[in-house]
């Protein structure tokens, strides 16, 4: 059965765009698992639930392709939307204000930050995990996540041995990483030191930006 949306934010279907925010900032202040002592499972699964329903009835075409068939191809999330990222950002400055802890977020968008190098444990940090706000402080997300829509780029480095021979012709050799191939190809007249550079070969093995770079060893 499709989620209710609706239900989930306590709002009606005909609510306002602006009474959808101020639903899901009220509700996203209740769950948070600092006003839930002994029951943050809890809080972070209700704190999801309204992120979902806020992603998509916070997205005017979403809304409307939900009201329409009940369901939305493609939820996505609430960084996806300017309309649904700006509400966030007025969350985080909710947030701010009221001393709360960020850390938990790292948990509730896992997926979408995993492999970005970015952390809400470590933004905004003064002396501690909690997020502080101060006259004149500004929260951009666009800035944020720019980080998670850019992948940490990483290289990762081998060492491959070939024979004189080999060196002095040329070859192909096939490395294996996690289970994934990929073929690394020798120029003829290498010498031990060269580097031979895969580029982006990390996307192949990885599922992640980076290059492998292979010295080649003669002997």
């Amino acid at each position: 059965m499709a989620k209710d949306y609706y239900h989930i934010l306590g709002v009606s279907r005909n609510a306002s765009d602006e009474q959808l925010k101020k639903a899901y900032r009220k509700l996203a202040m209740q769950y948070h698992p600092d006003r839930n002592p002994d029951k943050e499972k809890w809080a972070n699964e209700k704190f999801k639930e309204i992120n979902e329903a806020y992603a998509v009835l916070g997205d005017p075409q979403k809304r409307k392709q939900y009201d329409q068939f009940g369901t939305v191809g493609e939820i996505g999330d609430i960084f996806g939307s300017p309309f649904t990222r700006t509400t966030f950002e007025d969350l985080m400055k909710d947030f701010g204000g009221e001393g709360l802890d960020f850390s938990f977020l790292d948990d509730i968008f896992g997926d979408r930050l995993r492999g970005t190098g970015f952390s809400f444990r470590t933004f905004g940090k003064r002396g501690g995990t909690k997020f502080e706000a101060w006259p004149g402080e500004t929260i951009n997300l666009d800035e944020i996540f720019g980080q998670a829509r850019k992948p940490y780029r990483q290289n990762v480095r081998y060492q491959l041995s070939i024979t004189p021979k080999e060196a002095s012709q040329g070859t192909r050799k096939i490395l294996t990483r996690h289970g994934k191939k990929v073929e690394v190809k020798i120029p003829s007249g290498v010498k031990t030191g060269s580097m031979v550079k895969l580029r982006n070969a990390r996307q192949i093995t990885d599922g992640v930006p980076g290059d492998i770079l292979i010295q080649v060893i003669v002997k």
